[in-house]
């Protein structure tokens, strides 16, 4: 396959089974044969596991960056972090969530987990990084500084808690709302290209159009 072919690896890590997913490109540059250069989304749990089979594939981690603040998709970060000395990036909405153990969950699970990103994004900021390009879509509902990431090179996008096969994240939780979260995928989501395929936080991969066909949260 060409260089320019993105693929998207999964491990799902954790008590809840969150999905964690590394983007690369298919082939390494010509002048980096052996290595492959990656951006990691929501590491859940296990950041050595993530690192270790990173490594073992001949990977490196250029970013790390996470669709919302939740205890599930952070839980690895820290360490995942030291081991690589990726920076950590986040909606900019998301920064306190992701240092409060209460309105992240972990307290309630006896975590404690405190997760200070390096970087923040805005809504249609572009990310350059391994290679690559996204789009940071704010999608605002699952939490207050929810996002998704998308790569226009391969239609792939990175859904976190926002979207998921026929069903959407919760919103019962602080910072969370159910009407922004509907207006996000409508609004956010649903004009994306139809062959768009989504990698969500929880479960199966879907695509834009099974999911403007099929959700029943997320009708017009």
């Amino acid at each position: 396959m060409g260089k320019n072919v993105l693929s998207v690896g999964s491990m799902t890590l954790g008590m809840v089974g969150t999905n964690c997913y590394y983007v690369f490109k298919e082939e390494a540059p010509c002048n980096d044969e052996k290595v492959k250069h990656v951006i990691v989304f929501d590491p859940a749990d296990r950041g050595r596991k993530i690192y270790d089979t990173l490594t073992e594939n001949g990977m490196v981690v250029d970013l790390i960056l996470l669709t919302h603040g939740h205890f599930d998709h952070i839980g690895g970060v820290d360490e995942l972090k030291k081991l690589t000395g990726a920076p950590v990036g986040c909606y900019e909405k998301e920064m306190a969530l992701c240092n409060d153990p209460y309105i992240n969950l972990s307290n309630d699970f006896g975590m404690h987990l405190k997760v200070t990103p390096d970087k923040t994004y805005k809504d249609g900021e572009i990310i350059e990084a391994a290679g690559m390009s996204c789009e940071v879509i704010f999608t605002p509902g699952h939490t207050s500084g929810s996002c998704c990431f998308y790569f226009e090179e391969g239609h792939i996008l990175i859904s976190g808690d926002t979207l998921f096969e026929e069903s959407v994240g919760r919103t019962d939780f602080p910072t969370s709302s159910t009407s922004e979260l509907i207006h996000s995928i409508n609004e956010k989501l649903f004009v994306l290209p139809e062959d768009t395929i989504v990698y969500p936080g929880h479960g199966d991969i879907t695509t834009i159009k099974h999911e403007m066909m099929y959700n029943p949260f997320c009708r017009f």
